[in-house]
């Protein structure tokens, strides 16, 4: 081995990604309610996420494809840098920890984590008038037909404090996390994998129709929202990824990409929020699409308003 190369796997066994993204300016900042030791959400500006894995050997963008090691980080960072000028920036980040093992250890001692399918089953569906449901439907506005289909499909429960859980799913049904939201926070459940939120169109007088449509949508409550404006159309399937777009999230994409694929009618569409990642995160779908040769269109919420429930709110009238 040559002396460069020496330096070059010195210098990717020595440099910590995750020390990287703390104190090369301009810095990100450690999100530390959707971060776990193996998987660590840094954040930075609108919409700028980055996740470091492999005890920090390893990084992603959730709303891109980029991915790799330290030396396609620091590039990733500073596009103008050559290979050499990367050298050298990491050369002064060898040995350096980042400061994430602090704030994790600050977190109170938990107990013994319950897998996902046991917490889920341990909460009652939603019922009407329940703590969850006035906040979906009161502060939220989301219709009676809407959280009564949610029910039927499984695809929400009770969570404690008045929040509502939403069932991420795969492509066989089964549940590999939870999307929680209450009126003053929410989180991913720890241990879960996010892959799709999945709210099936209907019509009153019966259950889904042929899929032809899929809208994807950044949270659960957002592709409800969108289905309650869209009179939740038969064709459709509404999901939501809970953020970025993970390994797992387009895994189950694709699969629903390859049913689309044999329609000529298929289409794809990016239901996103009105803002920067909002338009990062339609590209990244558009791309898909366009390699599963699925026809594609991108909608926004009206006039100036960020999110579909925002939307849905504002054509809702004051009570």
């Amino acid at each position: 081995m040559s002396e460069q190369d020496a330096e070059i796997e010195r210098l990717k066994a020595e440099v910590n990604c995750a020390a990287l993204l703390e104190r090369l300016p301009p810095v990100w900042r450690l999100d530390r309610a959707e971060s776990t030791r193996r998987s660590l959400k840094y954040r930075r500006g609108e919409g700028e996420i980055i996740i470091v894995n492999h005890d920090g050997r390893g990084w992603w963008d959730p709303l891109s494809e980029a991915k790799g090691d330290i030396f396609t980080l620091v590039q990733h960072l500073d596009p103008g840098l050559n290979f050499g000028e990367a050298r050298r920036v990491l050369r002064g980040f060898v040995g350096i920890a980042p400061s994430f093992p602090e704030a994790l250890r600050a977190r109170p001692t938990l107990a013994p984590r319950i897998p996902v399918a046991q917490r889920w089953d341990r909460h009652r569906p939603l019922s009407r008038g329940s703590p969850a449901w006035l906040y979906l439907n009161g502060q939220r506005g989301l219709p009676e037909n809407i959280l009564a289909a949610a029910r039927a499909a499984d695809a929400i429960r009770e969570g404690p404090h008045g929040s509502a859980w939403f069932a991420h799913r795969d492509g066989a049904g089964l549940l590999t996390g939870i999307e929680m939201r209450g009126p003053a926070w929410r989180n991913f459940s720890a241990g879960g994998d996010k892959t799709l939120f999945r709210l099936p169109g209907f019509r009153l007088s019966g259950g889904p129709g042929r899929l032809t449509r899929i809208a994807v949508c950044e949270a659960a409550i957002d592709a409800m929202s969108l289905a309650a404006i869209e009179r939740a159309r038969r064709d459709t399937l509404y999901v939501a990824t809970a953020g970025g777009i993970g390994p797992a999230t387009i895994a189950a994409l694709q699969q629903i990409l390859q049913v689309l694929a044999t329609d000529p009618v298929g289409l794809l569409i990016a239901a996103t929020d009105a803002d920067s990642a909002g338009r990062r995160y339609a590209a990244r779908l558009e791309d898909m699409a366009a390699e599963a040769a699925v026809r594609f269109d991108a909608i926004l919420p009206p006039d100036g308003l960020n999110d579909w429930n925002d939307a849905l709110r504002a054509m809702t009238p004051a009570a």
